[in-house]
């Protein structure tokens, strides 16, 4: 019989990032069993788009439409998460990608845990979110472009952001003196225009719709 420390010997410890002897430990309650219980498939909706874009209104919207269906969400928003998990990381440009990273990481897990998690960042560079993409399995991460001109969301300027950037208070913002980089491949894109916005419902249903048509939702 294998004495407890030969067991141990056997175990195969690995290094990941700067972790050393780190072992994967796997459960038999899985994603799949998790999904069963919750009647839904885990996936991460990752909302993009400038700053006043209404990425926060179409998050709480979609997860108010998703909940009244009786499905489980949780909302990672950008500036959220800098009252928490993000209160060390300033904005410039090393910070913001590890930003980025830590979303995409719990994400991750949320959408393991079988949960539609709905993240709402601007996230401006494609190389950033399209490694947060790879973290997950095909087609359980589903981008959504808010494509509103820059004069519309200047214009909106719900935190007085931009005006600031204008008078060269905030340096490096996004749209001003800092690029955004729109997706190439996303799966879903919601237009807006000057006098043409769609409402947070109907861009919610967007959304909705197209959960159903690719049975993340179970009825």
């Amino acid at each position: 019989m294998l004495t407890s420390m030969t067991c141990i010997d056997k175990l195969v410890t690995s290094t990941v990032g700067k972790s050393t002897n780190v072992l994967w430990h796997d459960c038999p309650i899985g994603q799949f069993e998790r999904q069963e219980l919750l009647n839904q498939k885990g996936c991460v909706v990752w909302i993009t788009g400038l700053s006043g874009s209404g990425k926060s209104t179409l998050a709480c919207a979609l997860s108010r439409e998703l909940h009244s269906r009786g499905h489980l969400t949780y909302i990672l928003d950008g500036d959220n998460l800098r009252h928490g998990l993000n209160r060390d990381l300033c904005f410039e440009a090393k910070d913001r990608a590890e930003n980025i990273r830590r979303v995409g990481e719990v994400a991750k897990l949320f959408a393991d845990a079988g949960l539609i998690c709905i993240a709402s960042l601007i996230s401006p560079y494609r190389s950033e979110r399209s490694a947060c993409r790879k973290l997950l399995h095909n087609s359980t991460f589903i981008e959504v472009f808010l494509n509103v001109p820059l004069e519309v969301c200047e214009a909106r300027d719900p935190k007085g952001l931009y005006k600031l950037a204008r008078a060269g208070k905030i340096k490096g913002f996004t749209g001003i003196d800092d690029p955004y980089e729109a997706p190439s491949d996303c799966e879903i894109v919601i237009q807006c225009k000057a006098g043409d916005c769609a409402t947070p419902k109907s861009m919610a249903d967007q959304v909705v719709s197209y959960l159903e048509a690719n049975e993340f939702l179970q009825e």
